[in-house]
């Protein structure tokens, strides 16, 4: 290998250097480093001559500066080539860095005018001064290519020097270089999407065949339409019997727990009756809003309101509110053992109330045709691990849950609690597990229309509940994979308003609407467009006018079916037990109270309907809710205890024949203590339970003892 010098100890000066001014240098003009010690130093003189020179060059003052600003570095070829060389230069040996140096390297310290003339005469190497500066930032690499034609050369090309360190690109934005033989391979290895262009609205599509909707049970509230059902009797559909009594019990064990641990506060045993006047008053404390739940038991204050002292004392409400708890607190303790594992469980604490609460959602009322899938937030600060921030909800942090809801009334008919990121990755991810979880067809049925936003959809989502029977309609994002993309004919900026776009890979169908942005939106039961418009107000001239703009299918349908669950969350606040608490799963407590009240609104506005009788304002709904509760008349009269625990029929039969059957339901106290199936028509008026009366078995004895 030929080795020359012509500056002395340059690359003495060039590693004493910041080795970031290097690094730098290198990666801005897509270098090396320096890894391998064979390199070429060379100092040309000003003017460098191409023949040969035998004037020795002269010897640069002495400065505190570096040397010349205009350094060069080449990644040279197996041969280099700069011209011939008849005279051997003599090869000096490099001093030694603690970072290792490029393989093949040459640094050339060059002149104003660079000739590419050979040198044959060495020249003196002078000695350059050392300088605290930094090198010259006016660094050029070059990475020559194998044989670089400068000239003819006799010397052998070094081989190059295994090294450990890593790839010598460490530029930043710099990419690996590809040959054209590696990019072909690698862009045949991907899979090649469709070219077919957008298409627009003079276009004509037809609508992939849909399936037949054919749902488990009748659309509607499963109740027995001849009966008379009072606000409590739907209310305790959602909070029966035996969630009631299991809530009592663990309440009572958590006050124990807690007078063990020096509580000072006098405690009770809670039973379901006091627990339903609990109830009651929390319910009038989201009718009459005051500051704080001190201010309901005020006296000869302004606002003092006397309805909360007639049903329970102060203390003892806050006593319960204190103390109320959903699940064992013994099992609890074993739960909490388990944290970090798969065993685990985060919503413990709320599991026995949150699985009954969506079982009886689920029973009591089946869905039509539309439903919604949609995010919803339980306003919450605390710091669970399952708080999460939603910058475009209205109640920007919270507990957020997965929400099934129809779109017609905002029923809630399903929900999921995040809990955070799972231990085991998702398959498919986040959004296509939370619609896949709501979705049962043994309970629903099969043909339901399921609309949602660009968080959840994607054609994956799409087909696979495409081959459960099920349609789908949602807003979608443009980077999601599977949806098309740099396709001919897409819109633009400067696309008119209510230009249309579409593409159908079947069953799916990707439209894009041009309003006053870009609306994208994707189905697998719409056509692209129908020939619908929409009324937009357009200014032509200096004035406003109303004008009818072209808008896809799939837009209109997705309008009018996607604000289920925002309905329902309408109907939740409206009227909201909802207040800072100092447990995350209290709060959860009060957002399943509000959520039973509001389904039960729900299934009074429809029973009515079906009735063909005018159902009770919202307001009026949850003023006659919280005087049964409490045990008041509507004028806050306390009712007469002595005739409330006397068996009643269930139903009126409207026929003599089925006086017998009409109404009946599972007798209680044989279902919870003997374990068998007895169908009564009787029910206890005050604990609304089916007990059985007659000759050989009182079930309303037992029950009440």
């Amino acid at each position: 290998m030929r080795r020359t010098l012509r500056v002395g100890q340059a690359i003495d000066l060039l590693f004493q250097s910041d080795e970031e001014n290097v690094e730098s240098s290198s990666s801005e003009s897509g270098g090396d480093e320096f890894e391998d010690p064979d390199f070429v130093v060379e100092n040309t003189s000003e003017d460098e001559q191409a023949g040969p020179s035998s004037t020795p060059a002269p010897t640069p003052t002495t400065s505190r500066r570096r040397s010349s600003p205009r350094l060069r570095v080449e990644n040279l070829s197996e041969d280099e080539q700069a011209g011939p060389s008849p005279t051997p230069t003599p090869t000096p040996t490099p001093t030694t860095s603690r970072r290792r140096s490029s393989p093949r390297l040459r640094v050339e310290n060059l002149s104003e005018d660079e000739q590419a003339g050979p040198s044959p005469t060495p020249t003196p190497t002078p000695t350059p001064t050392t300088s605290r500066r930094r090198l010259s930032k006016r660094v050029r690499v070059e990475n020559l290519s194998e044989d670089e034609q400068a000239g003819p050369s006799t010397t052998p090309a070094p081989t190059p020097t295994t090294s450990r360190g890593r790839s010598s690109q460490r530029g930043r934005g710099q990419t690996k270089s590809r040959s054209p033989a590696q990019s072909a391979a690698q862009s045949a290895a991907q899979p090649q999407q469709s070219s077919e262009p957008w298409r627009t609205e003079s276009d004509p599509d037809t609508a992939p065949q849909v399936s037949r909707f054919m749902p488990r049970r009748t659309p509607g509230p499963q109740v027995d339409f001849h009966s008379t059902y009072t606000p409590k009797d739907l209310f305790l559909f959602y909070f029966a019997a035996d969630t009631l009594r299991t809530l009592c019990r663990n309440t009572n064990k958590q006050a124990t727990i807690n007078q063990r641990k020096g509580s000072k506060y006098q405690w009770t045993d809670i039973d379901v009756e006091e627990l339903h006047k609990f109830l009651g008053l929390l319910m009038y404390t989201s009718l009459v809003t005051l500051p704080s739940i001190q201010d309901y038991w005020k006296q000869n204050h302004i606002l003092s309101v006397p309805f909360p002292a007639t049903v329970m004392p102060r203390d003892r409400f806050r006593t319960i509110s204190w103390n109320i708890h959903l699940s064992d607190p013994e099992e609890d303790v074993k739960n909490d053992q388990l944290k970090g594992t798969q065993q685990h469980d985060k919503l413990y604490r709320v599991r026995p109330l949150m699985d009954e609460i969506r079982t009886a959602c689920k029973a009591y009322y089946h869905p039509k045709k539309e439903l919604s899938v949609d995010e919803r937030m339980v306003a919450t600060k605390a710091k669970t691990g399952m708080t999460q921030y939603m910058k475009d909800k209205p109640t920007k942090w919270g507990i957020k849950l997965f929400v099934l809801a129809e779109s017609k009334n905002g029923y809630t008919l399903d929900f999921n609690v995040y809990v955070g990121k799972a231990h085991t990755p998702s398959v498919h991810g986040l959004s296509y597990d939370a619609v896949m979880d709501l979705i049962h067809p043994s309970h629903l049925g099969t043909g339901y229309h399921i609309y949602m936003d660009n968080f959840y959809t994607s054609p994956k989502l799409f087909l696979s509940l495409a081959g459960m029977k099920f349609g789908a309609c949602g807003t979608y994002r443009s980077n999601r994979k599977g949806c098309p993309t740099d396709r001919q004919n897409a819109l633009t900026n400067k696309s008119q308003r209510g230009s249309v776009r579409w593409i159908r890979e079947d069953p799916l169908v990707f439209v894009k609407w041009m309003d006053t942005r870009e609306v994208s939106m994707c189905s697998t039961i719409h056509p692209a467009f129908s020939g619908e418009a929409v009324k937009r107000k357009v200014k032509e001239g200096g004035h406003w006018s109303v004008k009818d703009i072209p808008c896809p299918t799939p837009i209109i349908a997705y309008n009018q079916h996607m604000g289920g669950v925002d309905l329902s969350d309408q109907l939740l606040q409206y009227y909201s037990t909802h207040r800072r608490n100092s447990r995350w799963y209290r709060t959860l407590f009060l957002h399943f109270v509000d959520m039973a009240t509001t389904n039960a609104y729900i299934l009074h506005c429809e029973i009515s309907a079906a009735q063909q009788v005018t159902p009770l304002t919202h307001k009026l709904f949850l003023a006659e809710l919280v005087a049964q509760l409490c045990g008041v008349n509507p004028a806050g009269v306390p009712i007469q205890r002595s005739n409330d625990h006397v068996p009643v029929a269930i139903s009126l039969p409207t026929e003599a024949k089925a006086k017998a059957t009409q109404g009946r339901r599972n007798c209680q106290q044989c279902h919870q203590v003997d374990n068998k199936r007895m169908l009564t028509p009787w029910k206890c008026k005050a604990c609304d339970v089916p007990l059985c009366v007659i000759l050989d078995r009182n079930c309303f004895e037992e029950w009440h003892k």
